[in-house]
């Protein structure tokens, strides 16, 4: 089969593009289960504190952080197809988490799921990469997050029926083994090609800042406050987010049952999906007009869901306004998990390195939001929003103010 990209005008959505993007929806369909159960089974079933499944979320996102740079960098080294099913096949640890009633038997398999999560989280970002051209990349990575997220509400189904049920965590949880290996099994039918490793020189930075002579991309060469301005916004956005799981507990507090808690769940994930697959096409043709609409409509609604969430957790308004305020939040992941990539795919063209440092930088800021998430929870939900808005808002205003300065203004005549 042949690995090289199809032209502008010959559709995008080709065999590997598919098969990536199915592993994504069907690794969403397994996980996710898990990832909205947890904060329900700590907290309600095992009588768990907040800031307990707060310390998991950060244990398991910090520790990633690590896991999704060695990651990029062993797969750069032995292939990143080969590391993608490695770790994806690992991914049914997480599955294990209810098996014993015990919080710390509980974030012990949940981390360990969750870190092979992320371990080829960064490989299969590079095979779409490889699989695309940087013309059609945006739609590409909005699509696979379209069926990524999709696995996630069909997920938010399976665990919302479950729990309306009464059915045990530990049988629900280990449900979600059987689509978890239809994931792994998606990547195993791509090509093989997609093992090739880069022959790009990583700059101080650890990311590349031109494209190779043998790249066929007119993409222009990125100012180093570009590069910076995004990883130090990524990292802010992690530090302003956490796991999803803290609206569920909003939600089922606010509605007093914890099915409409997972309704939220799924309200998160089918905006998010929506957001992907409709709107990738509209997020720009260009890397600084990317830039700009990650700050714009990325990570600023980020800002607004949260404060949202929190007036709506202190001054207890109906359940339908924490709705509204986790749909917006569903709509800045849809809008960042399709830019994030799609730019730090001309920052990194060949290499793991650039997604790597991508989900490192995330999950170094997830560690610290959790966590601090979770503490503040204990004071107050309120207080644990707000002070994810801020953060938001001050990683949405980096990315802006960078496109003002001079050097900017100069290489966005390049592009």
């Amino acid at each position: 089969m042949n690995t090289s990209p199809r032209t502008d005008s010959e559709s995008w959505r080709t065999h590997d593009v598919w098969a990536i993007s199915l592993s994504a929806f069907f690794a969403d369909l397994g996980y996710q289960g898990v990832l909205a159960g947890l904060p329900l089974f700590m907290v309600i079933t095992l009588h768990a504190s907040v800031a307990i499944y707060g310390l998991a979320m950060a244990l398991g996102f910090g520790g990633g952080s690590l896991i999704a740079y060695l990651g990029s960098r062993f797969g750069d080294r032995i292939g990143h197809r080969k590391l993608a099913i490695i770790g994806n096949s690992a991914i049914p640890l997480l599955s294990l988490t209810a098996l014993v009633a015990s919080p710390v038997a509980a974030i012990t398999f949940f981390c360990a799921g969750w870190w092979a999560r992320n371990l080829r989280s960064p490989s299969r970002r590079v095979m779409l990469t490889k699989s695309t051209t940087e013309s059609n990349r945006t739609k590409a990575f909005g699509f696979l997050h379209a069926l990524d997220i999709g696995g996630g509400i069909f997920a938010g189904i399976y665990m919302i029926i479950s729990v309306a049920e009464g059915l045990g965590y530990r049988y629900v949880f280990l449900g979600t083994i059987i689509p978890l290996m239809i994931s792994t099994f998606c990547l195993t039918i791509t090509d093989r090609g997609l093992d090739h490793r880069p022959t790009t020189t990583p700059s101080t930075l650890g990311v590349t800042t031109s494209i190779p002579p043998t790249s066929q991309s007119t993409t222009p060469i990125l100012p180093r406050n570009a590069i910076l301005a995004i990883l130090a916004a990524t990292i802010l956005f992690g530090f302003s987010s956490y796991s999803v799981g803290f609206p569920i507990l909003t939600a089922a507090k606010g509605a007093h049952n914890s099915a409409l808690g997972l309704v939220a769940f799924l309200v998160f994930n089918v905006v998010s999906a929506a957001t992907g697959m409709t709107l990738s096409g509209y997020l720009g043709s260009t890397w600084h007009i990317r830039f700009r609409n990650l700050g714009i409509f990325g990570y600023l609604p980020a800002a607004v869901g949260a404060a949202m969430l929190g007036i709506s957790a202190a001054l207890r308004l109906p359940y339908l306004m924490i709705l509204l305020s986790i749909a917006i939040l569903g709509l800045s992941l849809g809008i960042v998990e399709t830019l994030e990539p799609s730019i730090m795919s001309v920052i990194r063209p060949e290499g793991g390195s650039g997604f790597g440092l991508l989900s490192a930088y995330r999950s170094a800021g997830l560690f610290a939001g959790n966590l601090v998430m979770g503490l503040l929870y204990t004071l107050g939900a309120a207080w644990s929003y707000g002070y994810a808005a801020i953060v938001a808002f001050i990683g949405a205003s980096i990315l802006l103010l960078a496109m003002r300065s001079k050097s900017w203004s100069q290489n966005k005549i390049i592009g």
